[in-house]
């Protein structure tokens, strides 16, 4: 998987049976691909260029499916180590392979499919190549 972050449980993420909250775990998920595609996208524009401008390249992507495990429920006050990269390349499409571990044991897993659009029209379009090379390649924070 080609990006890595951790993620610090916080006491508001819990519910009743102290452990995090299923949506909440979509929620680290979402963060985490757009943190990771904020990246890829700075990589693919050059050193130096703005991250800020996320449709420089004509790119956007939209959620088409997700599936998500529950495998075992985080705590507060965990640090969950959070991976993903892509898992398949489509014409259009491409899916995210996510997984979220506490101390090295899987609590969630899941594969995202996006498509790949205009940013205006949001019509389907291929994936740019250097956002490809850049999606592709192994980053950690």
């Amino acid at each position: 998987m080609s990006w890595r972050d951790t993620i610090r449980v916080k006491y508001h993420e819990c519910d009743m049976q102290s452990v995090v909250f299923n949506a909440n775990y979509w929620v680290y998920v979402d963060d985490l691909v757009a943190q990771w595609m904020r990246h890829a996208i700075g990589v693919a524009n050059g050193p130096g260029a703005s991250t800020d401008n996320v449709f420089a390249n004509e790119f956007d992507f939209m959620l088409k499916k997700a599936e998500g495990t529950w495998h075992k429920g985080a705590t507060y006050g965990d640090t969950i180590e959070a991976r993903c990269g892509v898992s398949r390349w489509g014409k259009t499409s491409f899916d995210v392979a996510i997984s979220l571990s506490v101390r090295g044991e899987p609590c969630f897993d899941a594969v995202i499919t996006y498509v790949s659009v205009t940013p205006r029209t949001h019509s389907p379009c291929p994936v740019p190549d250097k956002i490809k090379m850049a999606l592709d390649s192994d980053h950690s924070t």
